[in-house]
């Protein structure tokens, strides 16, 4: 546990080794850092593995509203320092990606390369974030939960893993919806359009074939505007591919971090 300005977040760290690189994981909106334990399964045994509930999501404290994308980039910061840790990788899923590249903003000195997964340089609109925030504050997540999931999770996947599917409907459902809208209102108002071609360390792009929360044309305009980056699309796998496709994923990360 660390305390910061926003209250306590929850961590999660492999036993720290000097000789290894550091990979930083940072959950998309509405689910918790579960969402990577396939990941940490094929990667822990190469890699240090940080992983870290953002405000409002697993056991951290909410984050007051209005909130923006440089709050959660300084809690982030804050945990690196906490740890000692400088020259990480950082792996960033869909609005992890965006607080990826407002970190790097704020302390491109601590950050030796960017997985900037199912995100990109801005997400959606201010309509379509404000109607959601709308939804949320009348019905609660549950009321627009389905239509989330099915942005979330391929047709094959919903259908062959009913079970896994119904947790992780569970792990959204159960967000705070405080710190679900504070997220929200941080996503609706960050653009980094004109900061993407200043990213100066090695990235990878990686979207999913089905994706309907950040589509593979999102995540190819983002990698176009970064001079050192490569792009992954993987086939069959929609907004969560560490959940739907962890061994492709996995090895990903690993080729791109070892090679850096």
């Amino acid at each position: 546990m660390l305390r910061t300005s926003a209250g306590v977040l929850h961590i999660w760290t492999s036993k720290l080794v000097s000789t290894r690189k550091t990979l930083v994981f940072i959950n998309s909106l509405g689910t918790d850092f579960r969402i990577w334990d396939d990941v940490v399964m094929a990667l822990g045994d190469s890699f240090n593995i940080v992983l870290h509930d953002k405000a409002g999501h697993g056991l951290s404290t909410d984050r007051p509203r209005p909130a923006k994308m440089s709050d959660f980039a300084d809690d982030l910061d804050a945990i690196l320092g906490h740890l000692s840790l400088s020259k990480v990788v950082v792996c960033g899923i869909s609005v992890g990606g965006l607080i990826a590249q407002s970190l790097y903003q704020k302390r491109p000195d601590v950050i030796e390369g960017l997985i900037l997964s199912n995100t990109g340089m801005k997400i959606g609109t201010a309509e379509s974030w404000s109607a959601r925030i709308s939804a949320i504050e009348a019905g609660g997540i549950a009321s627009i939960a389905e239509s989330i999931l099915e942005r979330w999770f391929a047709p094959e996947f919903r259908e062959r893993k009913q079970s896994e599917y119904a947790l992780y409907r569970n792990m959204l459902v159960r967000t705070s919806s405080q710190g679900y809208l504070a997220c929200c209102q941080a996503i609706r108002d960050a653009d980094f359009t004109s900061d993407a071609k200043k990213i100066a360390v090695p990235v990878l792009c990686i979207g999913g074939e089905h994706d309907g929360s950040t589509p593979p044309v999102l995540v190819e305009a983002m990698a176009r505007q970064i001079p050192a980056s490569k792009i992954e699309m993987i086939k069959g796998a929609a907004h969560l591919p560490c959940i739907e496709t962890p061994e492709i994923y996995s090895s990903l990360i690993s080729t791109f971090v070892e090679a850096i």
